[in-house]
């Protein structure tokens, strides 16, 4: 190194060294270009493709005059139409800046060097990534399946003596749920002095017959703290708006950790608004529901698997490699994701969107799985 250069991997924390920034790839514009499209279809962030309602809009489009003051510290407002939509007391709902704040933020209040952690495969990345920044010792657990196995989750963590255990229901990128009774014993198997963060972003996607409702767990006093967001459901992922449900005493940790003014006046607007709206989650919900149905039953003459999802994407088996079929919707204009990228070689993520847009994907991937060799 040149004399006088500054090594500031030496001074970083010393957790850091291996561990790599989140990539998201080139950008739609770069690609684009790249390809010579005139336009993306982008089937690969889990974005909401329906589009957020305009009454939502409307509200963020007046907030934005007043973009020169700081939003009311203590969130009051954002919190007690949060907190009545859910059902809790406002003490228990904790704003931020998107849900991956509040991943990262719940790491700084319990991840010391050390600290077990115990995660699930495959799962959401950023998990394990805060964590390990934050010096944890993660122990991952994969039985080869793709749905979780909470037994062994829940040995994992009393054989690890656990402080943490994170979960994502339904979990990205299978887009299966958790049931009722395994969540019950599951919760009942932890070990004293262990939390479960569960990641419901894509929960109001599930069906509520099936849905755990953990808002009741963390009235009840259990150790769980849940996270939930707006960029899904309501279409709100360009405002990054998340919240947690959890216990006041976790609230008031959150709140030491996380900046102030940490989530911006127009996202605020647009929550508010978002939960004010009756019936929009069950309009949204089954709109996504006959979205999923009607893909797989176009998919259903090939030889492409389907896995069932509660979410909005969907996880298919193409018994190929799927980096070249991926490479070939692109230059279709399809943007799609590679299982590889998510721990699943074989597999892609497709989010669910309007009618016209998933037949052609599912021409598309049927005429390039049935093309790719084996």
């Amino acid at each position: 190194m040149p004399a006088g250069r500054v090594d500031w991997a030496a001074l970083a924390r010393p957790s850091l060294a291996g561990l790599e920034p989140y990539d998201p790839g080139a950008t739609r514009d770069e690609l684009a270009e790249r390809h010579g499209l005139d336009a993306l279809h982008p089937l690969n962030w889990n974005e909401d493709l329906f589009g957020p309602p305009e009454e939502v809009l409307a509200a963020a489009r007046a907030e934005i005059g007043r973009a020169p003051l700081y939003p009311e510290r203590a969130y009051a407002d954002f919190r007690a139409a949060v907190a009545e939509w859910v059902g809790v007391p406002p003490a228990a709902v904790v704003p931020a800046h998107g849900a991956q704040a509040l991943i990262g933020a719940l790491a700084a209040v319990f991840v010391d060097p050390g600290t077990s952690v115990v995660i699930p495969e495959p799962t959401y990345g950023l998990y394990s990534q805060v964590c390990a920044a934050g010096g944890a010792s993660v122990t991952r657990v994969r039985t080869g399946a793709l749905r979780f196995d909470l037994e062994a989750i829940a040995a994992a963590a009393r054989e690890s003596r656990a402080r943490m255990v994170w979960l994502c229901d339904p979990n990205n990128p299978t887009g299966l749920l958790i049931g009722r009774d395994e969540w019950e014993q599951f919760l009942d198997g932890l070990p004293g002095g262990c939390a479960v963060v569960v990641d419901e972003a894509y929960g109001d996607f599930a069906d509520p017959a099936v849905r755990v409702r953990r808002e009741r767990d963390v009235l009840d006093g259990r150790p769980v703290i849940v996270i939930r967001s707006f960029s899904k459901v309501f279409g709100l992922a360009g405002l990054r708006l998340g919240y947690a449900v959890c216990d006041p005493a976790v609230a008031a940790l959150l709140n030491i950790v996380q900046e102030p003014f940490n989530v911006n006046r127009v996202a605020l607007a647009a929550g508010r608004a978002a939960v004010g709206m009756p019936g929009f989650v069950d309009r949204r919900r089954a709109e996504v529901a006959r979205a999923r149905a009607a893909f797989a039953e176009a998919l259903a003459g090939s030889a492409i698997e389907v896995v069932p999802s509660q979410s909005n994407f969907v996880l298919l088996r193409l018994g190929v490699d799927e980096r070249p079929v991926c490479a070939e919707l692109m230059r279709r204009g399809i943007l799609i994701r590679p299982g590889s990228t998510l721990g699943l070689p074989g597999y892609v993520r497709v989010t669910m969107a309007p009618d016209e847009l998933l037949q052609a994907t599912a021409a598309a991937l049927a005429a390039a799985v049935a093309g790719a060799p084996t």
